[in-house]
């Protein structure tokens, strides 16, 4: 069952996310986007020390928006100091804000659809994806995150479409341009 443009919220748990967030014990995608929304960086040590109720109203606040982003900011400070003892820091690289380009897909994703065996999205299909969506994929593309669920994303949100021959990927090239 894949989920493809507005049926998916920013506090969408994704199936690929399935075998990880069962109860919140992980950070899932729609609060790591609100996370670098906001500006700060949580460590899987200090996530761990919230109660299921403190993870889920993370995953169901909304931030978007000045006021609903320093909202979610000052209560994920002092959630931090209240349940880990820690002081929250914020992120070292501010976020590049690539998901939030509709029009084209960006170059990291492109290359790592190639790396993978797939057809890149074509920038029509990577603007009917959500912003929540084109965020997963840019985060499932970095070295530092567990790229094994770039291809699941692919799949689940119906673009996983697999290269087969030179003309498949020349094709591909020139429909992401």
């Amino acid at each position: 069952m894949g989920m493809r443009g507005a049926l998916v919220s920013d506090s969408q748990l994704f199936e690929f996310e399935s075998d990880f967030v069962s109860g919140l014990r992980c950070i899932p995608m729609a609060v790591r986007l609100k996370l670098d929304t906001s500006g700060i960086k949580l460590s899987l040590e200090q996530w761990s020390r919230f109660t299921q109720e403190d993870r889920h109203r993370l995953l169901m606040t909304p931030c978007a928006g000045a006021a609903e982003i320093e909202a979610y900011r000052r209560a994920l400070v002092d959630l931090v100091a209240l349940r880990a003892n820690d002081v929250a820091k914020p992120l070292a690289d501010p976020p590049c804000g690539q998901w939030d380009n509709r029009r084209q897909a960006p170059a990291v994703v492109v290359n790592f659809a190639r790396t993978v065996g797939l057809c890149p999205p074509t920038n029509r299909q990577w603007g009917a994806l959500t912003r929540l969506q084109r965020f997963a994929l840019i985060k499932l593309t970095r070295d530092s995150h567990d790229n094994v669920n770039f291809v699941p994303a692919m799949s689940e949100f119906g673009l996983a479409k697999p290269l087969r021959s030179g003309s498949d990927a020349a094709a591909a090239a020139r429909s992401v341009q």
